[in-house]
């Protein structure tokens, strides 16, 4: 009976190693996490209060100049510098941008608002160990149980008593359940899943485009404002310091380039890493990936120990 025990033990663990080693294949681990090590590395800079405040800053001035654009525009019309239809053909590229204003100021907010709604949950994937290294984490553990267990199943065939392999491979089995203790995932990769579900709106290829057009659409509007329109206003007013939103935006304009290109970028450049990580399993799963296992091995580990307690086994020595 205590040898039929054992082999039920030897042979749960065997099964239980494999899938533990053969999970980081099944799930394209090897793969999908270095891209997803990648993602979180790229965007360490801009997932940090200050860098999101800016941003915002950034965002307030413009919404500054755009609303003081429908003031010139009326200021200009009322005086007779140029007719409504002549301001709107002459500056196209200002009328896109207070139309599209809106829209803009709205898709852009969203990226800013889910970026710092998930600082929290950024940092806690950050502290995770690194995303390479976690197919390592199944394959190694695995091979090693399935590696005792096999050593268990051998010296059964030749009748000696495997308690110090039994004792080994309950060992293995709780320090299977203790890694994600140690890294804090029951907590942290949970948040992880978070991360990835407040992120899927905003990581398309779509999306990453439609931003693009927006600072084109930006861009366009600012030069058009900078050269032609706000000369005209101040030469029109009298007065060369008019509309100081415009000319903040303006002035302003280099440096929210040089600032939101790089993020927008980053984007850009990780819509396939965070597809990878998408495609994973859910984060939430991961720390039970261990748990689970490590639960079955140490019970089963312990059953045959119990099992296996007569005098005459306890003083049957193993080969060496």
């Amino acid at each position: 009976m205590t040898r039929r025990v054992q082999r039920w033990t030897a042979t749960t663990a065997l099964v239980v190693g494999i899938g533990l080693a053969a999970a980081p294949f099944a799930f394209q681990m090897f793969s999908r996490a270095p891209l997803g090590g990648t993602m979180i590395d790229d965007f360490e800079p801009y997932m940090v209060e200050q860098k999101i405040d800016s941003f915002r800053g950034y965002m307030n001035t413009i919404d500054a100049a755009v609303t003081e654009i429908d003031g010139v525009r009326s200021a200009m019309v009322d005086n007779g510098t140029i007719t409504p239809d002549a301001f709107d053909a002459q500056y196209s590229g200002v009328l896109q941008l207070v139309n599209d204003w809106a829209t803009i100021n709205a898709d852009m907010t969203d990226l800013l608002d889910r970026m710092d709604a998930n600082m929290g949950n950024y940092a806690a994937v950050a502290a995770l160990p690194p995303f390479p290294m976690f197919p390592w984490f199944f394959v190694l553990p695995g091979v090693m149980v399935a590696g005792v267990a096999l050593s268990i199943l051998w010296s059964l065939r030749d009748g000696a008593a495997p308690r110090r392999r039994l004792w080994a491979l309950a060992a293995l089995g709780v320090a299977i359940i203790a890694a994600p203790v140690a890294f804090q995932m029951f907590t942290r990769a949970p948040k992880g899943g978070e991360m990835i579900d407040s992120f899927r709106p905003m990581m398309t290829r779509e999306r990453v485009q439609n931003v693009q057009r927006h600072f084109v659409t930006l861009g366009g509007a600012e030069g058009q404002l900078r050269v032609t329109l706000m000369p005209a206003y101040a030469a029109a007013s009298g007065d060369p310091a008019a509309a100081e939103g415009i000319t903040e935006f303006s002035t302003e304009w280099p440096t929210i380039v040089s600032e939101f290109n790089p993020m927008i970028a980053t984007m850009s450049d990780n819509i396939d890493n965070f597809q990878a990580v998408d495609a994973l399993p859910s984060f939430a799963l991961f720390p039970w990936f261990f748990a689970i296992p490590g639960a079955i091995v140490a019970a089963a580990a312990a059953i045959a120990l119990r099992s296996s307690t007569s005098p005459t086994q306890l003083s049957e020595k193993e080969p060496s």
